[in-house]
């Protein structure tokens, strides 16, 4: 089997408690090279908690995920050792947060938030550093003339394209979305859809994507998890699961969005 033909990363068993309280249980999948997997289900379902034990944020009570990195191989996501964990975290993998503040330093301008990611893998030259900033800039639709303001001056929607820009920057394999439209207006929604899926799309990304909004899911997903109390209730290609439901708790959430 070529190497193109192996899971990007592969999850067995993964589970997390919280003292009695679960997190997530049993939850099994591959994700594959260029594929988008929606993670949905209600609050408390599960998904960020699966999200962080995936990214290696958290540590799973039980289970494992295995990445398969471009520099180090096969790796065990929670049996790596730190500085491997954090030097992925700066090259193969992003992490696009909720609340774009959590993914930027407001302290500096936007330029340098992409170029400090770019010095992360070793890029010392300035002027470099700077083209590649304002060459991302124009990439997520923010003006050149903005890269020496400082993030907390952008709008909502902006400091979102920006987040994106820092974490596409180094060519990953791998960006993980938590709610990555939430809180922005309908029509910045749109924006930033459109541009999340043809950034994916030519970049040929992996990604999974956690959002409890079904339209975001069905526009950038390929396939979908649906999740219940921890539990992964159903699986399948995303037009299949939203347009014919198989269990009672995903036809409640697909016809709750119907009569909205």
């Amino acid at each position: 089997m070529g190497e193109s033909m192996q899971p990007l990363i592969s999850a067995r068993g993964l589970t997390k408690y919280y003292g009695d309280m679960i997190g997530c249980r049993d939850v099994s999948f591959d994700l594959w090279p260029g594929e988008v997997m929606g993670i949905v289900g209600e609050s408390g379902s599960g998904k960020s908690t699966l999200l962080s034990c995936l990214s290696g944020r958290l540590t799973p009570t039980g289970g494992s995920a295995l990445y398969r990195s471009r520099e180090f191989g096969t790796i065990d996501v929670h049996g790596a050792m730190e500085p491997i964990r954090r030097k992925l975290m700066r090259t193969e993998w992003g992490i696009v947060h909720q609340n774009p503040r959590d993914g930027l330093r407001l302290g500096v301008t936007a330029g340098a938030n992409i170029g400090e990611r770019l010095m992360c893998i070793g890029a010392r030259n300035y002027g470099n550093i700077r083209a590649k900033a304002l060459e991302w800039l124009g990439e997520v639709e923010i003006a050149a003339d903005r890269i020496d303001h400082f993030p907390k001056t952008f709008s909502g929607g902006m400091q979102q394209r920006l987040q994106i820009a820092c974490n596409l920057v180094t060519s990953p394999s791998l960006i993980f979305m938590d709610e990555p439209t939430g809180g922005l207006d309908v029509s910045v929604q749109a924006r930033l859809l459109d541009l999340l899926r043809t950034l994916v799309a030519r970049m040929g990304l992996s990604v999974v994507i956690v959002t409890h909004d079904l339209a975001v899911a069905r526009l950038l997903a390929h396939r979908l998890m649906v999740m219940k109390d921890g539990q992964v209730v159903e699986t399948g290609l995303t037009d299949q699961v939203l347009d014919d439901p198989q269990h009672p708790y995903t036809q409640l959430l697909v016809s709750s969005i119907l009569q909205a």
